[in-house]
């Protein structure tokens, strides 16, 4: 089952639970004694956990896929916005923000396996267009795309990384956070701030990579920044993968 459009509920590190509209994929391995699965158990099973759907609950939900459609393999694919309240920097103004987020949870037997994944927005400046410029530099828009699995806790289950979490690791690693809303003096200081802070696209994916690594709860990481470049007819990428060792 594809394209299935629900309401859910998310974890909110701010208020508790959030309400978003999200997009989910469903399947199972569907076993050879049958010619088809049934599609109403997906999103009985769904609606029975209310949909929430967390890290926490994503396991419970593979497993009673599994069990209803008596299948050895089951994966959810779940992609929704997820909205925080921003500040401006100066001005304090406030709206809402969203940013594009999956989990991707799947089961094979008694092994199972989840994805968190964050789209966040950012601002790079080029270090070599400052260095060789008078005043100016060109910056843009970038996007940091961090995929990451958690350790396990003691009773075996994905340890907790917060949206926020990831979406602050981002933005900490721009040049300069992007924000809904800007007054001119918040224009005035963010413009400011990219000057201070340039980085290639490289080296934000690298800002990204470390402050991951320094945190015990990621077990595996990619990070993927892409730069919409503004003054290139292409845009310019760089991907870090990582695991920790074992």
């Amino acid at each position: 089952m594809t394209d299935l459009r629900y309401p859910i509920l998310v974890l909110d590190r701010q208020q508790e639970q959030q309400q978003t509209t999200a997009t989910l994929t469903m399947s199972v391995g569907l076993p050879h004694q049958f010619k088809g699965t049934h599609m109403s158990r997906f999103v009985e099973v769904l609606a029975a956990h209310r949909g929430e759907l967390t890290m926490r609950t994503l396991p419970a939900i593979l497993r009673e896929l599994k069990q209803r459609l008596d299948a050895e393999t089951a994966r959810v694919e779940v992609s929704f916005d997820y909205f925080l309240e921003r500040t401006a920097p100066v001005s304090g103004a406030k709206a809402l923000m969203g940013y594009p987020c999956s989990f991707i949870g799947e089961a094979n037997g008694s092994a199972d396996d989840f994805v968190l994944i964050v789209d966040v927005p950012v601002t790079s400046l080029c270090p070599c267009s400052k260095a060789i410029s008078h005043y100016v530099a060109h910056n843009q828009r970038a996007n940091v795309e961090i995929q990451v699995r958690s350790e396990r806790d003691g009773e075996g289950k994905p340890r907790l990384i917060w949206i926020e979490e990831l979406i602050d690791v981002a933005e900490q690693s721009a040049s300069s956070p992007v924000y809904p809303v800007l007054k001119r003096s918040d224009e005035r200081h963010v413009t400011m701030q990219a000057y201070e802070r340039p980085v290639f696209v490289e080296d934000l994916a690298r800002n990204v990579a470390v402050r991951l690594q320094a945190d015990p709860r990621v077990k595996w990481f990619r990070v993927r920044a892409l730069n919409q470049e503004s003054i290139h007819s292409h845009n310019a990428y760089a991907v870090i993968q990582w695991a920790r060792p074992v």
